[in-house]
């Protein structure tokens, strides 16, 4: 390559909107009206008795929830029950994935083991008692009768089901207690009555601090655990368990210094002084040499820092600042100034009351404050779960679907765990869908794998690709070298998902300092995951890849290549055609194409199966004179993203569950003759808590395309000649070398 050739932008020129008729044909049942009536009377009889079992002081104005497990073959959000719920006068406040064996499917299938959704929905006991003993009296003309095909199971919760993980068998401890509360009603309803029953029970409760995400209230309590089965007897409560840990901070890798080798740092500033930069960690001592380009933050209320925490502190600010130090070259020029905001207090021995209020002061942090990128690498000690989202994880998520701001969270180092049990799966909040979760890799060299002790994935679905990446983290035979916390400080060395994690944020951070407000964050986080090195493992121990290498590598293009970025928005259930700028005419050989589309979301926690409200779906057309059927109207479509998409079960793809991914990779080879004006059609599709639901705001959406032809050695610029009146060429504010 002779001369740079930035990749392009302004790609949303190239989209345009389209009309598309929906299709598809009546559906066929499972069940029919009698026999659904016929399997569920018995088990609506039995829900009706055993709530009744329940005393006054649980069901706060007689109020009680039920489970109503949906067929499988109903769970898309177009056949939610509402008006069977509308008829009952009942609310459906949460739900959750759960995986049955139905007693039939339709056509005569057989039936199989599959995940469906388990909703939860609260009424009257008067009401559900009403609709157990009338159940011979429902005809098929009522309205909500036709949704009684949907319902494969109706039961009472039992209670050992909302107690997680193992409780000790006696003691005082301190426990986090999820409620189907929102903020609005919480204190003149559901905690009051919750409160009111502990006492009404006789149990002395103590009540810490509460987060509230949509539905649901993370509430803190110090109470006897051998009542765990009374305080799980009220009707709000959904889940209970012991408080998790924090994350203990002490790297797996741990030096007195590295030897024969002098810290000498770059004398300049940062590359750029408009890029905002956050970090929550252990601490930075205020003489430390760091704070040259780092400001240290932390509450008053805060005791001394411990030097465990402040070491972990300074060598995670030490890798936002200059990545992994090569011992033997000058330590690089800063992209950004750094704030680093002390949240962890002097707390060796893991006070369980110290993970709640360190979420409280990041909360606080970013409500009051604006960045453009954020790294975590703290957190609760306890992998993700599929059935639940942990009180960090929603609050967290919920502040990034509302903000521009992209954060990069560590997965956590516990991939050694055992994996029947589930416990080497990434960590809370790395499940974050609107955040990057790192892990870490063995070397930044060329023979590269997952590093033993990074979590893996999956992740929760929607959000199954955790980690999103992973980066040089460093282990015992090839340590991630740091600048020590000492006064005059030394190189250290040391390794974890915590330095990893840092390492990315510089190089996101050096995308935003080169091109300034041209790329948002949204493109960034796009940017990183398209231009990742895909590496020959399974993406549960990698995710996408491990991250590109450097700078040139994103924003630069070889002569065969083109790369295109588009930053747009798409309204509710529209269609969009966005074309693939390729020359007028036809290729040679095979062509590569590679696509990335990345979008934020806002969540519903409490709905952890249907977690994300917005889905786009998107379908390749190759050719647009290709058509299999007379009359059709859109060129033939051809398998791009979805059935590709990693970790992805056949049952998830029978429910189209990566349509509501808000991060979607891949990339195809196709022969150039089977190309021509090539295009991808997105549809945007939103739902609220697992229903129909049609916002009023436009999404926000970034795409990268890549095309490389390698037997067109000027693609590049047949490219920017064809289209040179719409897309363009992005070139730095600031100056970038010349790759050679």
């Amino acid at each position: 390559m002779t001369q740079q050739n930035f990749l392009l932008g302004k790609g949303e020129r190239l989209t345009t909107e389209i009309i598309m008729r929906s299709g598809g044909g009546p559906k066929q049942a499972p069940y029919t009206f009698a026999e659904a009536c016929g399997r569920l009377a018995p088990m609506a009889a039995s829900t009706a008795t055993k709530i009744d079992t329940l005393p006054p002081e649980a069901c706060p104005n007689d109020q009680a929830v039920i489970s109503l497990t949906l067929n499988p073959e109903y769970i898309a959000k177009s056949y939610f029950p509402t008006k069977l719920l509308n008829d009952l006068g009942m609310d459906v406040i949460g739900s959750r994935p759960r995986k049955i064996n139905p007693q039939k499917r339709s056509r005569g299938r057989e039936a199989i083991e599959t995940v469906t959704t388990e909703l939860f929905a609260r009424g009257r006991r008067s009401i559900i008692r009403a609709w157990s003993e009338d159940f011979p009296n429902w005809e098929v003309h009522r309205s909500g009768a036709n949704d009684l095909i949907s319902i494969e199971q109706i039961k009472a919760p039992v209670p050992d089901d909302k107690i997680k993980g193992n409780l000790p068998d006696r003691g005082r401890i301190v426990l986090e207690a999820v409620l189907h509360a929102n903020e609005l009603e919480a204190h003149t309803y559901m905690l009051q009555a919750f409160y009111s029953y502990l006492a009404w029970c006789g149990i002395e409760a103590e009540f810490g601090r509460q987060f509230f995400a949509k539905g649901l209230c993370f509430l803190e309590m110090d109470a006897p655990v051998e009542r765990a089965l009374d305080i799980v007897a009220f009707t709000g409560v959904r889940v209970l368990r012991k408080m998790p840990d924090l994350r203990v901070l002490r790297p797996l890798v741990r030096s007195e210094g590295i030897p024969d080798t002098k810290t000498q740092f770059p004398d300049e500033t940062p590359v750029s002084d408009d890029v905002r930069v956050a970090i929550f960690d252990g601490g930075i001592p205020k003489d430390h040499p760091l704070t040259k380009w780092v400001v240290p933050y932390e509450d008053r209320a805060l005791k001394p820092a411990t030097p465990e925490f402040l070491s972990h502190g300074v060598s995670v600010t030490s890798a936002a600042l200059f990545g992994h130090i090569d011992p033997h070259a000058p330590i690089p020029r800063p992209y950004t100034f750094i704030d680093h905001h002390r949240v962890i207090d002097d707390a060796p021995s893991q006070d369980p009351h110290q993970l709640f209020e360190i979420l409280d002061r990041i909360e606080n942090v970013l409500a009051s404050h604006e960045y453009d990128f954020i790294s975590l690498s703290i957190g609760p000690y306890l992998p993700i779960q599929d059935d639940d989202v942990h009180a960090w994880t929603a609050v967290i998520d919920d502040y990034l679907s509302r903000i521009s701001a992209l954060a990069l969270i560590a997965v956590g180092n516990n991939g050694e765990g055992d994996a029947l049990l589930g416990l080497d799966r990434v960590q809370v909040p790395a499940d974050c869908v609107n955040a990057l979760a790192v892990g870490a890799c063995d070397t930044p060299g060329k023979y590269w794998k997952r590093a033993s002790y990074s979590s893996k994935g999956p992740g929760r679905s929607p959000g199954i690709v955790k980690p999103d990446l992973v980066d040089f983290g460093g282990e015992l035979s090839r340590p991630f070298v740091v600048v020590s916390s000492d006064s005059q400080p030394i190189l250290a060395a040391t390794a974890g998902t915590s330095f990893a994690t840092p390492s990315v944020m510089r190089l996101a951070s050096g995308i935003r300092a080169h091109f300034g407000p041209s790329l948002d964050h949204l493109t960034i986080r796009a940017l990183l995951v398209h231009t990742c090195e895909k590496g020959d493992y399974d993406h549960k121990e990698i995710g996408w890849g491990r991250v590109a290498r450097n700078l040139n590598d994103i924003i630069l293009c070889d002569d065969d290549t083109v790369r295109i970025v588009y930053q747009g928005e798409i309204s509710p259930t529209k269609y969009m055609r966005t074309a693939i700028p390729v020359p007028r005419s036809s290729l040679q050989g095979i062509i590569s194409i590679k696509a990335t589309i990345c979008y934020k979301s806002e969540t519903d926690p409490h709905h952890p199966g249907n977690y994300t409200r917005a889905g786009l779906e998107v379908t390749f057309r190759p050719h647009d004179g290709k058509f299999s059927r007379k009359n059709q109207i859109h060129p033939n479509s051809a398998r791009f993203f979805g059935s590709s998409l990693p970790g992805t079960t056949e049952e998830d793809l029978r429910r189209d569950a990566w349509k509501w991914e808000n991060c979607l990779h891949a990339e195809v080879r196709k022969q150039g003759s089977s190309l021509q004006n090539p295009c991808f059609d997105i549809h945007y599709n939103s739902r609220s808590e697992s229903r129909n639901f049609s916002p009023s705001e436009k999404l926000k959406y970034s795409m990268i395309i890549t095309v490389q032809a390698k037997s067109t050695l000027d693609l590049y610029n047949r490219v920017v000649r064809r289209y040179a009146t719409q897309i363009e060429p992005l070139r730095p504010i600031l100056s970038i070398p010349i790759r050679t």
